[in-house]
């Protein structure tokens, strides 16, 4: 860079930046040095080859006097003595009547003037038209000022600007001179009375002056033309709560008894993970330090977590319990890595559901965010990506149903519609599909099957109906599988 904000000393800006590194709050930037001669040169040297600059950058303007914003202060005198804060919109009324104020005392004071002049122009005029007679009463008189007023009907200001004419100035081509800057500042008076008489006049001379400055100060002037250029903001959006955090991939792993780690790297081989006595792999999901993980509970909530401040892989991880308030009553249904783009369908045991924005989830506090609600003994039991134009419901009764997903509400908390109605047990899992790819499920042995539209007629139906058996070969756990 060439230069830095106004008012912003260097070696201040290079000793902040130093604090910041040693503070590590810009884990991003490797080194600063300045190399500043006559131009200011500062280097800013990222971690590593893999940095975003335009991330770097951002966090640079967060943190530091890089970027700095001058505020301004609409505290005024309104009227000149009554002080006020305005809005922009009032500052530039008062400024606009200040302007007109402005304009009529300086016609005022022109117009004052012009009148003096053309009081002293008509004695001049009088002067040459009888310039005999008055060589005459100068030189002959005792008292020749009061001679001329009496003489010619001279005002007292005509009669001391004739005494005060030079010789020189009694040629005809004076005269001529004389009677051509008369008419002229007659014409300026004639204009400068309309002016001062209507207030539409004035106000057009107002925008003629306005837009004389504009021009005068326009880019395309020596004297308008900026020394400094803006650049374009970045058009993505910008986390910089995950710029702040190397981005490195990483493997969650979440057991059944709720403890979670962080592997580094996405390693494909979890076989020889260890976990503590009775407990079991739930969920593996490959991710980055940068991520947001968003956790769905019994009870209806969601949660969100860094995933750059997970434990590491090293023992069994940390209990999930420590991470969020979660009661001891309720387990954890889903968690997956967020995506800010997609929308989600939500179903709880009792059949209920809806559709709803993963923008909507994510939960700033520990507490969480309650999103589906259910009234025990029913809980959250499916969130799978709405991404789709059909729905597969199935029951704990092996019943299964197809029906559009026009008909789901999209809301972003409460109990929902019925999906599917159970006379016993209640609802196993869901799946949003197209329905050109067909319905597609995977097994226990990871074998994965598919129905398509044609062989899916005879479960196609209505939100809220009891559905067909399932057809042969569905798994006897009643679940599509995997759902992220």
């Amino acid at each position: 860079m060439t230069e830095i904000p106004y008012q912003v000393q260097k070696a201040k800006l290079v000793e902040k930046l130093a604090e910041l590194m040693s503070e590590k709050k810009l884990p991003l930037l490797g080194d600063v040095r300045d190399e500043s001669a006559e131009e200011v040169r500062l280097i800013l040297e990222p971690k590593s080859r893999t940095v975003d600059p335009v991330l770097l950058m951002e966090s640079l303007f967060r943190l530091s006097e890089l970027e700095v914003r001058i505020s301004l202060n609409m505290n005024v005198l309104s009227a000149g003595q009554i002080p006020n804060v305005l809005s922009l919109r009032d500052v530039l009324s008062q400024w606009l009547e200040h302007r007109i104020e402005v304009l009529i005392r300086r016609s005022t004071f022109r117009l004052k003037k012009i009148e003096h002049r053309l009081e002293v122009l008509d004695g001049y005029l009088i002067a040459y038209l009888n310039i005999d007679e008055v060589i005459r009463i100068v030189r002959r008189e005792d008292d020749p000022k009061a001679k001329l007023i009496a003489k010619f009907k001279l005002s007292d200001v005509q009669a001391e600007a004739i005494l005060n004419l030079r010789l020189r100035s009694l040629s005809r081509l004076e005269e001529i001179e004389i009677r051509g800057e008369h008419d002229k500042l007659s014409k300026e008076l004639r204009a400068l009375k309309q002016l001062l008489k209507s207030e539409d006049l004035q106000w057009e001379r107002i925008s003629e002056e306005v837009k004389a400055t504009r021009d005068r100060y326009s880019k395309k002037t020596a004297i308008g033309r900026r020394r400094s250029s803006f650049a374009d903001a970045p058009e993505v959006e910008i986390d910089l709560a995950a710029a702040l955090v190397e981005k490195e991939p990483i493997t969650v792993i979440l057991s059944e008894k709720g403890w979670l780690r962080a592997l580094k790297g996405h390693p494909e081989d979890l076989s020889k993970l260890e976990f503590k006595q009775g407990d079991e792999l739930k969920r593996v999901i490959k991710a980055w330090t940068t991520d947001k993980l968003v956790l769905l509970t019994t009870n209806g909530k969601f949660f969100t977590l860094e995933a750059g401040a997970l434990p590491g892989g090293r023992g069994h991880g940390e209990p999930v319990r420590l991470m969020i308030d979660l009661e001891e009553n309720h387990d954890i249904v889903e968690m997956f890595v967020h995506d800010a783009t997609r929308k989600l369908l939500v179903v709880s045991t009792a059949g209920y559901g809806f559709i709803v924005s993963e923008e909507e989830v994510i939960a700033s506090t520990r507490k969480g965010k309650q999103i589906l609600n259910v009234t025990e003994p029913d809980e959250a039991r499916v969130c799978v990506v709405a991404e789709g134009d059909y729905i597969a419901t199935i029951g704990e009764n092996r019943k299964l149903l197809v029906f559009k997903l026009e008909e789901v509400n999209e809301m972003t908390r409460g109990k929902g519609v019925i999906l599917q109605r159970f006379k016993d047990g209640g609802l196993s899992d869901a799946r949003v599909f197209k329905k050109t790819d067909g319905l597609t499920w995977v097994d226990t042995a990871g074998r994965e099957f598919a129905l398509s539209w044609s062989e899916l007629r005879e479960w196609v139906g209505e939100r809220a109906q009891a559905g067909r058996l399932a057809p042969k070969g569905f798994p006897r756990s009643n679940s599509f599988g995997p759902r992220f």
